[in-house]
């Protein structure tokens, strides 16, 4: 897959991708075409086996301002639903490599709702999060007040959700939101740092690791645990768990094949 004039994809060497959205002109809101080329971006990304690590960004300026309100004006419940949107944001839920969300500006909106289907979140100083959607007569329509939830609890996102209020990088990080904030000029190259080392670890580990602590946020604590330990088991039988204890002691460096 290429780039394209609203979306930039980049493949780096170390096994680190770099998706960036570019709607300068709009603030990168997500319009239906932006939403079907990230869906197309994820999926290409997910079955390339030299990618082990995702960096999602919007660039210096802004993450994304939103959902573009130019959709909404005209559109009926018919339509909206016909669109089965759903399905664009499904292809970001399921891709099996970490995603790391580097947010600088706003993250509004679709553009929040876009940064938590990542799995790390690193949010320059001047970042904002927010779900204005009740100032449209709207609701979030992406998972905003959902993952929303899971994120920083109910009382928290009942006063986002239900007062469209914008809320600083610093802030949100306090409440579990944000993994990290950093100065604006180093948002992205540190986003890009941790998805080296990510990219530097077994990819059948890291994609385990993923797997089972998305699975299990919703499952009972004794499930969850089961399912854990099964996973951990099963990582005994790979090459790279071998590759890496020897390496452990041997002193030197891993070197992973993701067998």
């Amino acid at each position: 897959m290429e780039s394209t004039e609203i979306l930039k994809l980049t493949v780096q060497e170390d096994g680190v991708a770099i998706v960036q959205i570019h709607r300068p002109e709009a603030r990168n809101a997500l319009n239906l075409e932006l939403r079907q080329q990230l869906s197309e971006a994820f999926q290409y990304l997910s079955k390339l086996d030299a990618v082990k690590a995702i960096v999602l960004t919007g660039g210096e300026k802004v993450f994304a301002a939103g959902a573009d309100i130019k959709d909404f004006t005209t559109a009926t419940t018919a339509q909206m639903y016909l669109r089965h949107t759903e399905q664009y944001w499904q292809s970001i839920t399921d891709c099996p490599k970490p995603i790391i969300a580097a947010v600088n500006g706003y993250a509004l909106g679709g553009g929040c709702e876009l940064a938590m289907h990542a799995d790390i979140i690193i949010a320059g100083e001047n970042a904002k999060f927010g779900q204005p959607e009740v100032k449209l007569g709207l609701m979030p329509g992406a998972g905003g007040t959902q993952r929303l939830l899971r994120a920083i609890g109910k009382y928290q996102t009942m006063l986002w959700v239900l007062t469209g209020k914008l809320v600083k990088a610093a802030e949100a990080e306090r409440m579990g939101l944000v993994s990290e904030v950093v100065e604006d000029e180093n948002t992205i190259t540190h986003a890009i740092e941790i998805a080296q080392t990510i990219a530097s670890f077994s990819p059948i580990a890291v994609q385990q690791i993923k797997e089972v602590t998305n699975l299990g946020q919703d499952q009972s604590l004794q499930g969850a645990l089961a399912l854990e330990r099964k996973a951990f088991q099963i990582l005994f039988d790979t090459k790279d768990q071998k590759e890496g204890v020897n390496a452990f002691f041997e002193k030197r460096p891993a070197q992973y094949t993701g067998e």
